[in-house]
């Protein structure tokens, strides 16, 4: 018997200073039996620094031609591809192909992932945003990871400014360039 996704609701009140972004989010999301935690996490807080019109969870992990977000425009196309993790230089390469955008993720070890690219053949890889999120502060929201729940996130200077059940939990989202 294959074992089914579960669905994950998050409540978001989103203060994105940066991007002049104020929104209440009300996300659910499919969490693939083979997706870690911390994965799950991960694409969550990508979606919210994220958030613009057209955004969507793509069928991820069920579909491995997809990715993990996606901004598509009225006719289908895919606008923005955005992935979560450590995707390899042949995958990104496709996606830079596919899309006008490409961004990247990463809730592992940053420095070594992005230095794994370097050299390697990427359609337009001076344009991938490559983006590090802050490992304790993923880790503290998988801590306290539920199946319905409700935080607050605020960005400010690329620090994410995260409150969860009257706790506070900050971290910063590094940036890097290849070739940068």
């Amino acid at each position: 018997m294959a074992l089914s996704a579960v669905i994950h609701q998050f409540i978001v009140q989103l203060s994105h200073v940066d991007r002049g972004v104020y929104e209440s989010l009300d996300l659910r999301a499919a969490r693939h039996p083979s997706e870690s935690e911390e994965f799950l996490c991960a694409r969550v807080l990508a979606y919210c620094l994220e958030h613009r019109e057209g955004l969507a969870f793509s069928r991820g992990l069920a579909d491995p031609d997809q990715p993990a977000l996606e901004v598509r425009d009225l006719t289908g196309r895919i606008q923005a591809w955005i992935e979560i993790g450590t995707p390899d230089a042949a995958r990104l390469h496709r996606a830079s192909k596919a899309a006008a955008r490409v961004a990247v993720y990463t809730h592992r070890d940053a420095r070594r992932y992005w230095d794994s690219l370097a050299g390697e053949r990427i359609h337009r890889a001076e344009a991938l945003e490559l983006r590090g999120l802050d490992r304790a502060l993923v880790a503290a929201l998988v801590a306290r990871l539920e199946r319905r729940m409700a935080f607050d996130l605020s960005v400010a200077d690329g620090v994410l400014y995260l409150t969860l059940g009257g706790e506070s939990f900050t971290g910063p989202v590094t940036a890097h360039r290849l070739g940068a």
